[in-house]
């Protein structure tokens, strides 16, 4: 399907939407954009495979700050 709202193409490979899953783990909103983030690190845009990394770091390191309390 080539719906780039609902389904672009860096959403879509796999067997599983990391949507789906993230809403299968029943994670929360740091977790789960860390999870986004890895899954689909440089699929939108290759030249940024490192900032997508270092922004899931930047989720898990939130959720760490927020667990620590």
């Amino acid at each position: 399907m080539n719906d780039i709202i609902k389904y672009p193409s860096h959403y879509t490979d796999g067997s599983i939407e990391t949507w789906d899953f993230i809403k299968e783990k029943n994670l929360n909103y740091f977790l789960g954009n860390a999870v986004k983030y890895i899954s689909r690190a440089g699929k939108k845009d290759p030249n940024k495979y490192v900032e997508d990394l270092q922004k899931a770091i930047a989720f898990l390191q939130k959720e760490i700050e927020n667990v620590s309390k």
